[in-house]
């Protein structure tokens, strides 16, 4: 009973040793994250539940042929597969992490041969008691280790693993987001280009027309080669706007296949659904709501109890490890007798208790870099959520201005529309210049280009609300 007291005085005076001696962060000691955020966004749409946030894509997207461009993206999109591989690539870790804190048995088997110096001890026994100078090994068993996670370093690396897989799975919900978003994007931009060929074409109608009444008139010697020249020029300007205009559309249209993983083709889209309404945003919810909402702060969150998690292991790293290793089985120097029982049993049992002196440097460094590396995880979350509050509050403000400026260009468009007519007929009578008649037109066809803009960006407004907001990754299993 003394031994076992006396043994047990220099093991407590070791660990004690271990237990203090883990050299301060200083300064840099990480923080708890701050992840306070206003409690509205602001007057521009009633607080409430955030529908647009929990609605799935489908949901939210009403054109069948935006709806089927997104679902194909889902399952061809390259970016979206990458991270797919990522998450598949986490989970595996999750799981080699759980087998480090479980114990190890393996199976053993071996032979081989031996011969010791004849002038060894071990030789010279040998040789007194007859034993072959090349002595054969054969032995059959199984062999067990298990390293006590006393301090949690093994389980803790294990949840650290478990944390990074759910960071990766945010990660490609955010992806999908941004997938999703990108596409009614450049659909929208797609339609609204169809859109301007359309006004471009009729302008140009007009404008021959315009153009032979003035071919009619110098016939008539009521008007000039100039008159002539200047609005067959105006006809050339248009038709070389719509070569630009068919130019973006066949980018946007390439954009688009990209996204959906696709080789260069003709997209489906309907031109009248520029004509509907624009969907509403009703509710936007609470500002908190956003840590639930938002798959890139959902992953920043998980990053960061990744870190601390790290951060513990490397500080777990000061403290000794147990260990415990076996082996039992069979060993023999003749192969005949190799499975006799009791005689060629053999097993052994050792427990070990492995403190650093020599490496604490190291350790130290990996602990003040794990440490660093949770305090990059802190100002990363932050980071999310002002970005996140941001985005929501960028685009509400564009909705709110977007909606007054449609109202403003329609009707500049629909006086000037009349101005065309009145300035023709003016022409006609020889009582307005046929200068007022081209700016006319040319303010008209400006005024109706920038309408379809406004009427695009207060589409892409709401798919942008729907973004910030958190919306279009979740399915029905995640509701």
């Amino acid at each position: 009973m003394s031994d076992l007291i006396n043994l047990r005085i220099p093991l407590a005076s070791l660990l004690s040793l271990m237990l203090g001696c883990v050299t301060p962060l200083g300064a840099n000691k990480a923080r708890k994250a701050d992840d306070t955020l206003p409690q509205t966004f602001g007057p521009p749409v009633a607080a409430g539940p955030s529908v647009a946030a929990q609605q799935q894509w489908d949901a939210f997207f009403s054109d069948p042929d935006l709806k089927a461009l997104i679902e194909t993206a889902l399952t061809n999109n390259q970016e979206l597969n990458i991270r797919l591989q990522e998450v598949i690539i986490a989970r595996a870790e999750v799981g080699a992490a759980q087998g480090e804190y479980l114990p190890r048995l393996d199976a053993v088997a071996g032979a081989g041969i031996e011969k010791v110096g004849e002038k060894t001890s071990l030789g010279v026994s040998d040789g007194r008691h007859g034993v072959a100078e090349h002595l054969p090994d054969f032995k059959i068993g199984l062999r067990a280790s298990w390293e006590i996670d006393a301090w949690g370093k093994l389980r803790d690396a294990a949840k650290a693993a478990n944390y990074r897989y759910l960071t990766s799975i945010e990660a490609r919900n955010f992806v999908v987001t941004e997938v999703v978003a990108e596409i009614a994007d450049a659909y929208w931009d797609l339609v609204a280009l169809d859109r301007q060929l359309g006004i471009l074409n009729q302008n140009i109608t007009l404008q021959r027309s315009a153009l032979e009444l003035n071919i009619a008139k110098k016939a008539a010697a009521r008007g000039t080669q100039l008159e002539v020249q200047r609005f067959e020029a105006e006809v050339l300007k248009s038709q070389g706007r719509i070569f630009e205009v068919e130019q973006h559309r066949v980018l946007v249209e390439n954009r688009i296949n990209f996204l959906v993983g696709r080789f260069p083709q003709t997209v489906s889209r309907t031109p009248t659904v520029f004509d509907a309404p624009v969907p509403a945003i009703a509710t936007t919810g609470l500002p908190a709501e956003l840590l639930d909402n938002r798959p890139d702060v959902r992953a920043a969150a998980s990053a960061l109890k990744a870190a601390q998690l790290d951060t513990r292991v490397a500080r777990a790293r000061f403290y000794p490890s147990l260990s415990i290793d076996a082996e039992v089985g069979y060993q023999s120097f003749n192969a005949r007798h190799l499975l006799s029982t009791p005689q060629s049993v053999a097993y052994n049992l050792a427990g070990n208790l492995v403190a650093p002196l020599l490496n604490r440097a190291g350790i130290q460094a990996d602990y003040e870099a794990s440490n660093a590396r949770q305090m990059q995880a802190v100002f990363t979350y932050e980071r999310a959520l002002l970005r996140a509050f941001t985005d929501v509050a960028n685009e509400l403000a564009t909705m709110k201005y977007l909606a007054r400026r449609v109202d403003r260009i329609e009707k500049q468009s629909a006086t000037l529309q009349a101005a065309i007519e009145m300035a023709t007929v003016l022409f006609e009578s020889a009582e307005a210049d046929y200068l007022e008649v081209l700016l006319t037109q040319r303010e008209s066809l400006e005024a109706q280009i920038e309408l379809v803009e406004a009427k695009k960006a207060q589409r892409q407004a709401v798919v942008g609300v729907f973004k910030a907001l958190g919306g279009g990754w979740r399915t029905e299993k995640s509701q």
